[in-house]
């Protein structure tokens, strides 16, 4: 069977991270073909949003397959590998449509990465969330990880999690912000991100498209980050004169990505 599935149904691609038997634990081809993935697809195309998920019901993903570290010898084998990494996420985080993790029970190391680079988050109560690789494999995150991960919870918490090797369960997941829904399982959660899928397309996807890079360049660049670019995208678009139309014909406007 394929590692990776992928589908689209419904103006949603759906990637599915196919190893359950290893807890969908990832490979470096699974990286990088869910990044090309996200990093090919356009906006004003058909496809208007993506699901990730984890197949079965025991694992959204359990970090990275340790088998393929035995072979690490170099100091350029770790840094190349950190290099992929934040390459991996950056194009998943730089997909120009809303990205969507449907959480389903462990989802470690790799797997939260690649969680935390999709815009939302929604998981089922058997969710397990973190990086515990100080009590496992004595690694560490790169910066630009840690630079996600601290802007979606904060220098402490982040701090706190790694340091103790604790996984955040389903209920703080959602008191911290960290997913947005708790499920009450793994076909609800999955019918939940059909539902959002669904609510987004409908959607301008210049505004969100902007939004998201915007917050992107916040993260990165701080304050000062640039966002001339993606004001005049939107308000030049043929999509913002559709939507002042719309609004005064009273009609549902009728979006094309441009």
């Amino acid at each position: 069977m394929p590692e990776i599935l992928y589908d689209v149904r419904d103006n949603t691609a759906h990637i599915t991270l196919n190893r359950p038997e290893a807890r969908n634990a990832l490979t470096f081809g699974m990286y990088e073909e869910t990044a090309r993935i996200c990093s090919e697809i356009r906006l004003g195309g058909n496809i208007k949003s993506v699901i990730i998920a984890g197949a079965g019901d025991k694992a959204f993903a359990a970090g990275t397959d340790m088998d393929q570290f035995r072979s690490f010898s170099t100091p350029q084998h770790s840094i190349d590998y950190e290099a992929t990494m934040d390459e991996v996420l950056q194009k998943i985080e730089q997909c120009e449509v809303p990205t969507i993790a449907a959480i389903t029970g462990a989802c470690t190391g790799g797997g939260a990465a690649i969680a935390a680079a999709c815009d939302l988050r929604i998981c089922d109560q058997r969710m397990r969330f973190g990086f515990p690789i100080a009590r496992t494999l004595g690694n560490c995150l790169s910066t630009g990880n840690l630079n996600r991960m601290s802007a979606l919870l904060g220098q402490g918490r982040v701090r706190e999690i790694i340091f103790t090797a604790r996984l955040v369960e389903a209920e703080e997941a959602l008191q911290i912000g960290l997913v947005s829904e708790v499920l009450p399982d793994a076909t609800a959660c999955r019918a939940r991100a059909e539902e959002l899928a669904n609510l987004l397309s409908g959607h301008a996807p210049l505004t969100l498209r902007a939004t998201k890079e915007a917050l992107r360049r916040l993260r990165v660049d701080g304050p000062t980050a640039e966002g001339t670019d993606l004001v005049v995208d939107c308000y030049m678009s043929e999509d913002f004169k559709e939507g002042i139309e719309a609004f005064f014909g009273k009609r549902k406007p009728e979006w094309k990505g441009r």
